[in-house]
């Protein structure tokens, strides 16, 4: 541990995925001290944990990645797992992150002295790590979800959750149940279903699909990006736009909208002959609502000849496979779990502990908020990058941490120069922050169906209601005016995080 002065300001991040390596570059790049804590042994984040088969993203790369940092050598339009997490790893090493990296360290739990006007965190090994500020940078999709189904502990067979892919049990030949169609079996159920000997998806309810054939690029094409750096410019601009625009036809261009849905349905008509399938796989909400996706393999892998598609609810999982609600068991050998992720669950595992010992979990009973998504009244000098109501419908969520990264460093900077302990955003901005959100929301393409965007009380809080561009306006500056300010109270004791 290291001693230091009110001046220098230390940061502990959690996490070591896009944000939390994010957030290390502006720190770095504005000379304040900080540590990313990480409870895997590589960093990613959730391009290191999801290593499912097909794993890949749906956003174009040049798209999703930063903006400051443009690899121009992308081979496909949108990248693997394997190219992102290298890239991402090009990005630390390029950056000198290496050195203020601490994997395999997960924090158990956070917790504020007002006195000394500083976090301490615990380690689930016990240690003791304290820090000026603390920074949750665990995304939203970071922790499985499992479904509570009647029997589960009862199967006798092999069972995983995708996002927890158990790459040394062998599908070939198997009899498999994937239960969930969500953005993850949209990839990897294409990818296994040639190999297993039979595979039944069950399905709750379907997705709005768009053909993503992410053909390699051709050679020309990508000897002119990198020979011909403005045009990289021009290709993620014209994505961004094309995102952009997009989301106007889901929030105030409803005949731009019905365009998308258009073309969903003019691709599972074409892609899908059988009338019955077709009738399966058919949403019966409108478009937008929940998570759209990109595949041009899953409708042609669900009509293989080891594929059933089941939407009978399940009524139980016995010793040897699944239960409909009619009665049918389907004995099967292996589940996979393709059930997403506990979304709302924004600093999970970790036990924080504010002002007064206020506790976040329930301070965030009726569901999480947050100003900006960022900062919590109560919780003086805590911030949430990817934190409530800033995922996207459509776009790119890097454009999101990248506007956040900087308004946090400008947060800490305002620390630096006013020689303040900590600010804590006031309960009544939050608060009319949370209630402007909530209110463009009304009537909005997300409160018509039940989606994991929206709470048991259903309240949307995972998404941003509006354009990418309109949050990085918003965010652009910090405004202290927004926080009060604690000032120190045994500032030369204090004491920060190890370099």
């Amino acid at each position: 541990m290291s001693t230091r002065t009110a001046a220098a300001l230390d940061v502990a991040i959690i996490g070591a995925g896009f944000s939390g390596i994010g957030m290390g570059i502006q720190l770095k790049q504005a000379g304040i001290p900080f540590t990313i804590f990480d409870r895997a042994e590589e960093i990613g984040g959730v391009w290191h944990y999801n290593t499912y088969p097909g794993a890949a993203c749906d956003i174009p790369s040049a798209l999703y990645s930063f903006s400051f940092e443009q690899r121009r050598s992308w081979t496909h339009p949108c990248s693997s797992h394997d190219d992102i997490k290298t890239y991402l790893g090009e990005v630390v090493d390029t950056y000198g992150l290496r050195s203020h990296l601490r994997l395999s360290t997960e924090i158990a739990d956070a917790a504020w002295d007002g006195e000394d006007g500083r976090w301490t965190l615990r380690t689930v090994d016990g240690e003791t790590v304290v820090a000026s500020s603390v920074i949750f940078a665990c995304g939203q999709l970071s922790r499985p979800a499992w479904p509570a189904i009647p029997g589960q502990d009862r199967f006798g067979g092999h069972s995983f959750h995708s996002a927890e892919w158990d790459h040394d049990y062998d599908l070939r030949g198997k009899r498999v149940a994937v239960i969930g169609t969500g953005a993850s079996a949209i990839q990897f159920v294409p990818a296994i279903a040639p190999e297993v000997g039979h595979l039944d998806l069950y399905q709750r309810s379907p997705s709005y699909l768009l053909p993503r054939r992410n053909n390699a690029y051709a050679d020309w094409a990508r000897t002119a990006i990198e020979r011909i750096p403005p045009l990289q410019w021009v290709r993620r601009q014209t994505l961004y736009h094309f995102a952009e625009t997009t989301t106007v036809g889901l929030t105030t261009l409803p005949p731009l909208g019905k365009t998308v849905k258009w073309w969903s349905e003019g691709f599972r008509r074409l892609s899908v002959r059988d009338p019955e399938l077709r009738a399966k796989l058919t949403p019966d909400y409108p478009i937008g609502c929940k998570r759209i996706l990109f595949s041009s393999k899953y409708y042609p892998a669900l009509q293989r000849e080891n594929v059933d598609l089941i939407v009978d609810p399940i009524r139980e999982i016995t010793e040897r496979g699944v239960v409909t609600a009619d009665g049918q068991e389907r004995e099967v050998d292996v589940l996979i779990y393709g059930t997403g992720f506990r979304t709302q669950d924004f600093v999970a595992p970790v036990t924080v502990s504010g002002a007064d010992g206020r506790d976040l979990q329930q301070a965030w009973v009726d569901g999480a908020e947050a100003h900006h998504g960022m900062a919590v009244s109560g919780f003086p000098n805590m911030f949430v990058l990817y934190g409530p109501n800033t995922n996207l419908s459509v776009g790119s969520i890097i454009v999101m941490i990248e506007a956040q990264v900087g308004y946090v460093r400008q947060a800490l900077e305002h620390l630096l120069r006013t020689g303040a302990a900590a600010v804590d955003v006031r309960p009544e901005v939050q608060e009319a922050s949370n209630a402007s959100i909530q209110k463009d929301f009304e009537g909005s393409v997300w409160t018509s169906c039940s989606s994991w965007y929206r709470n048991a009380q259903g309240r949307v809080v995972s998404n941003w209601p509006h354009r990418m561009a309109i949050y990085e306006r918003l965010v652009e500056r910090f405004d202290p005016a927004e926080y009060r300010t604690i000032q120190a109270e045994r500032a030369a004791d204090r004491v920060g995080v190890a370099d």
